[in-house]
């Protein structure tokens, strides 16, 4: 007797039925025509017509399209540095000056009345290390300790940096460490647009005298004011980006590792690509 359907036809009404059965519609019925003939065509070829679901009296579920995921804009190559509201462009207004060093910046800074932290610091702390280092760490700006001392990083974070340089086998000598303003913000609070706008200029040329392979921004206010950006740090933490000829990496800061130690495993992530980067040979057993 032959196959009352051919195999393939067969088939594809047993997949459409499971799938109507998958939608959790399991009643049809066949609409054989006009007074119960079933429809020519098939039965001309000796095949019945096949069972045929009605639509228009089932109310088939509607799928819901998913959103398009959020594009999040990368982080550019070549990115200029914060500019304020009412100012020309950091980045295109400080050109590289010839023959620049550490003194002569100092000098121009002066005893700095640019902005209004002046007003209650103690001592400006402008930087501190090896003026050629391969290495450049940027904070954010001096705590109490710093504004005593006159020295970058010397409180609670800045011991937990010097662990963290002394781990990658250097020592603070052979690293500038500095921070994005000169003079302690009060309450520790971040910098303000004009603060960042009235050092930010000696910061670049700091960084630009040195002429430092790597540099590594020390928390967000440090990368989003060289880096121009609004984005959180943890976007683009431990990424390689380039600044100026720089490689530069932006990692969590100290202060916040206090507060977060499961963090240091990240950082410690980031600061070993640094090291592979300057060639330093990785400790097989250490962490900051």
């Amino acid at each position: 007797m032959p196959e009352r359907f051919p195999a393939s036809l067969q088939q594809k009404i047993e997949d459409r039925l499971r799938y109507y059965e998958d939608l959790g519609i399991r009643l049809f019925y066949t609409d054989r025509g006009p007074g119960g003939a079933a429809s020519p065509g098939l039965e001309e070829a000796g095949c019945a017509p096949p069972p045929v679901p009605v639509f228009e009296e089932i109310a088939l579920p509607k799928s819901t399209p998913k959103p398009a995921p959020a594009k999040v804009a990368p982080v550019a190559a070549h990115p200029p540095l914060v500019v304020p509201p009412s100012g020309p462009s950091l980045f295109e207004s400080t050109e590289k000056i010839k023959d620049d060093t550490l003194l002569r910046i100092r000098e121009d800074l002066g005893e700095c009345t640019r902005c209004k932290l002046h007003k209650g610091r103690n001592k400006i702390v402008f930087g501190d290390g090896d003026p050629k280092a391969q290495l450049v760490f940027v904070g954010e700006g001096p705590g109490a300790d710093e504004d005593a001392q006159g020295l970058p990083f010397v409180g609670r974070a800045g011991k937990l940096l010097t662990q963290m340089i002394e781990a990658m086998g250097l020592q603070r000598k052979d690293v500038y460490i500095c921070n994005v303003v000169k003079c302690r913000p009060p309450e520790n609070r971040a910098p303000e647009p004009d603060e960042v706008s009235a050092c930010s200029p000696f910061l670049i040329r700091q960084i630009d005298s040195i002429h430092p392979r790597v540099i590594v921004c020390l928390g967000a206010t440090a990368a989003k004011t060289i880096l121009n950006t609004t984005r959180g740090i943890s976007q683009f933490r431990g990424e390689w980006l380039e600044w100026r000829g720089h490689k530069l990496m932006a990692t969590y800061h100290p202060a916040y590792l206090l507060r977060n130690p499961p963090a240091k495993a990240d950082v410690w992530k980031d600061l070993q690509k640094v090291m592979a980067e300057l060639g330093l040979q990785l400790p097989k057993k250490r962490n900051p």
